[in-house]
């Protein structure tokens, strides 16, 4: 399930672009991010992956995927947000902190170019089978960071409902890992006559999870005593429609139980105002 992965010919609906030059000031990191994640596929066998990816019903582990400066930029806006960090308890389910798309878009917008690189998408898409569309500008889980930093922070058992018409898809990057946290999960669940298989994995800064979020049942175990984990959520769909009940669910889950009333609902009336 660690295996790095020459890429098959499986065809998505956009053009393989020319990789971009190497990084100098004049080029823009967002092409140099792109460029680094190109080479980076370069020397994963991507048919391996998908079916690894496939045999488990959807979920993926890779336990060395970024290069390292993309780490090292993601490690840097991790710390540039943190004082925006908004905590969450809610018993007997999740404690921890977390940062939504809106605030990474003023403080750390490179999280952002990496969330709409072509290459990781293209590669995704591969994993998949299908194409997927970045989550609409108002979804403040598109890209967030999420923390724990306190003993104790933690994630229960949970899917990663989606309430679009479509499917949601989770990547998970590994940011700062000083910590005995384990993400556990369980595969098959919903395949009756399927046997269900349990796994745990602790990813560390650079490593990659990619799974449909209706299908993997996972938790996040509590963190111990001086110890800190910081990951980061991608989450792209197949249909970015919602029907206004699910979207009222949506908003309240995301207010309650990660980013806060304000940050959600600044958004909403922003929107309206406009």
């Amino acid at each position: 399930m660690r295996r790095p992965l020459p890429l098959e010919n499986y065809e998505t609906r956009e053009t393989r672009p020319p990789v971009a030059a190497p990084a100098s000031p004049a080029v823009p990191a967002a092409f140099v991010a792109d460029a680094e994640i190109e080479r980076t596929l370069d020397a994963i066998d991507v048919e391996a992956v998908r079916r690894e990816y496939k045999s488990q019903d959807a979920f993926v582990y890779l336990e060395k995927f970024l290069p390292q400066t993309i780490t090292q930029s993601l490690i840097a806006a991790a710390r540039a947000v943190t004082p925006n960090v908004n905590r969450n308890y809610l018993p007997g389910h999740k404690q921890g902190g977390s940062v939504s798309r809106h605030t990474l878009d003023e403080h750390a917008p490179f999280v952002a170019e990496l969330y709409r690189s072509p290459a990781l998408m293209r590669f995704l898409e591969r994993l998949a089978g299908e194409r997927l569309l970045p989550s609409p500008q108002d979804d403040p889980h598109a890209y967030a960071l999420y923390y724990y930093t306190r003993p104790g922070d933690h994630i229960g058992w949970h899917y990663d409902t989606s309430y679009y018409k479509g499917r949601r898809y989770t990547l998970l990057l590994g940011v700062v890992d000083e910590s005995s946290c384990l993400l556990e999960y369980r595969l098959h669940t919903r395949n009756p006559g399927v046997p269900q298989v349990d796994g745990a994995v602790a990813y560390p800064p650079g490593a990659l999870v990619f799974f449909d979020g209706d299908k993997l049942h996972h938790r996040i175990t509590p963190l111990g005593d001086n110890e800190e984990r910081i990951s980061l959520t991608f989450e792209y769909v197949t249909d970015p429609r919602m029907g206004a009940g699910q979207r009222f669910i949506s908003n309240m889950k995301d207010a309650v139980a990660y980013f806060g009333f304000r940050q959600v609902f600044r958004q909403i009336l922003g929107r309206t105002k406009r």
